[in-house]
């Protein structure tokens, strides 16, 4: 008795190429439009585009901001590399509560999902009313204003990083569990019958498991905070400001000699996010995302 031929009876798998062609439109649209304004950007920073006078190529511009632009841009670095390192650890804990803990993963589950429907700009505000010197948080622990610490506009961007961090957290930790739910009990089954302990289970099973998507969600948080700037804005101190900061203020000034500087600002930006980026794609196809 022969059997089926071969491929006969298997379920027919959809091109490979199929999710991407779905895309293409999109991506296409937005590459366009992101393409477009990054080459306006580039061209007004470097003289080439002005709103008034005959073009001066030259890095004028960047000249002209001086120190404030490497001090934007390293308050810019501090405070997406803080948050993000908050963000991925809070994440992290929180996603193996997700998927470990059957009593509280409801009411943690929706809190997150609570906490990543706030805006940024709403955020922002309840955070600077809950720690600012006169807020809701110093007057319920009895301190005065004046012995209260600077977390908002202060030496260090302590009321940003949280912000971010804390808004950030629930996004790492939605994408972690999502990687996790799906293999991370059968593979903890087959360890714990192997002889791991919970030791040997966490960390050779349970971190390996989340650390592709961890990476994801991590590098993209990054790239928000860098970019943000309500939130740098709002609770930041006024000086030194953080790049988006720096360019908005010079793109919206009244002086449109200005708008080639605040190109630069933006510019530099872009720059470090695309570097960013390029490095960060290497790593993920590494861990096998998106394969």
């Amino acid at each position: 008795m022969t059997g089926p031929p071969a491929g006969e009876g298997e379920v027919p798998r959809a091109p490979a190429r199929g999710g991407a062609r779905l895309l293409l439109p999109a991506v296409v649209v937005t590459g366009a439009v992101a393409g477009t304004a990054t080459v306006s950007v580039l061209m007004t920073a470097f003289g080439l585009l002005p709103l008034v006078g005959a073009p001066t190529p030259g890095a004028a511009a960047f000249v002209a901001l001086g120190g404030d632009l490497l001090l934007g841009l390293r308050e810019s670095l501090v405070i997406a590399t803080l948050s993000t390192l908050l963000a991925a650890a809070v994440g992290m804990a929180t996603a193996l509560l997700l998927v470990r803990s059957a009593g509280v993963r409801r009411r943690l589950g929706a809190l997150t999902a609570t906490v990543l429907s706030v805006p940024h700009l709403v955020g922002a505000a309840t955070v600077g009313l809950l720690l600012s010197g006169g807020g809701l948080l110093p007057r319920w622990l009895g301190v005065a204003p004046t012995a209260w610490p600077e977390l908002v506009g202060g030496g260090w961007p302590v009321a940003v990083v949280l912000e971010l961090a804390w808004k950030e957290s629930a996004f790492v930790a939605l994408v972690v569990t999502a990687s996790l739910s799906r293999r991370l009990t059968d593979l903890q089954e087959v360890a714990a019958v192997l002889g791991a302990d919970a030791r040997q289970r966490l960390l050779r099973v349970t971190v390996p498991l989340a650390a592709p998507a961890l990476l994801a969600s991590a590098g993209i948080a990054f790239l928000y905070a860098f970019g943000s700037y309500e939130v740098a804005w709002l609770l930041g101190r006024a000086y030194p400001e953080p790049l988006p900061v720096l360019a908005q203020r010079l793109f919206s000034s009244i002086d449109l000699a200005a708008r080639p500087q605040a190109a630069a600002a933006a510019l530099v930006g872009i720059t470090v996010a695309l570097a960013v980026a390029a490095l960060a794609v290497p790593l993920l196809r590494r861990w096998g995302v998106g394969r």
